[in-house]
């Protein structure tokens, strides 16, 4: 690339890197998962405001120079693309300007690209291992009841035709593969009582009218309760199991279940 020459003004003292900078090779990525062949990073026409000066300086890349800040450049000037390569950048220790432009200055840094933090890279995958072991612990000493419940979330109604086998074998890949959302379905008084409903109107103890709106005993249409508006009948249902003439309804309910 043609080098250009700079004018010659007052050197500015450069802004001094964080206290616990550390000279080190860095690796740097693209967010978003994405790895294109190459993918060209601004490197000149960029500003940043420094805050101890009080006023916007003018940042580019220039191999050729010890400093990224513009009104600290001196004689020719050589500019250079900063290019990551199938979704990646490795600059060495050997180059600090580069480094401190992409690790401080830069403004895509978080938005375009981060920096490869091997520590809490592996602070993050312990967080997630240990997540997802609270998870499969969880869902190993459910009882099936409980496992039902939380599966009709994750499967719909098709859970009601699975044996005992395929739903904790179901439950254990649910936990493992989503473990922040299973944790949260467990720890979920309500699901147990929304399943209980859907589990009494589809073996026909109860039954809910075409208008979605009340629920009634299959036996004699007696009405049990009527939905409030716009709330999803089932979640209204286990709500009301919580009212005290509701725990009356829950406990023949499940008698009911059990000897079916």
């Amino acid at each position: 690339m043609k080098t250009k020459k700079t004018k010659k003004i007052k050197k500015v003292v450069e802004t001094e890197a964080p206290l616990n900078w550390e000279i080190k090779d860095r690796n740097y990525y693209l967010l978003g998962g994405k790895s294109p062949l190459t993918f060209t990073l601004a490197s000149k026409n960029m500003m940043h405001f420094d805050e101890k000066l009080g006023y916007s300086r003018e940042i580019r890349y220039a191999p050729n120079q010890r400093s990224i800040f513009v009104d600290e450049q001196d004689g020719y000037v050589t500019l250079k693309h900063i290019v990551f390569k199938d979704g990646t950048l490795f600059v060495p220790r050997t180059n600090q300007p580069l480094q401190k432009l992409l690790s401080i200055y830069h403004p895509q840094l978080g938005k375009t690209y981060g920096e490869l933090d091997p520590v809490k890279e592996a602070v993050t995958e312990l967080d997630t291992i240990e997540l997802e072991l609270e998870a499969l612990n969880l869902a190993k000493d459910l009882d099936i009841d409980h496992a039902e419940a939380v599966l009709r979330v994750e499967v719909g109604s098709s859970v009601g035709n699975m044996t005992t086998s395929e739903i904790k074998r179901d439950l254990l890949l649910f936990a493992k593969r989503s473990p922040e959302t299973f944790i949260a379905l467990v720890n979920d008084d309500n699901i147990v009582l929304r399943n209980l409903a859907i589990r009494a109107t589809e073996t026909g103890i109860i039954s809910l009218d075409d208008d979605q709106r009340t629920f009634k005993w299959s036996s004699n249409k007696a009405k049990l309760m009527t939905v409030p508006f716009d709330e999803n009948p089932y979640s209204a249902m286990g709500a009301w199991f919580k009212t005290d003439e509701g725990t009356q309804v829950q406990k023949s309910i499940e008698k009911k279940l059990k000897i079916k």
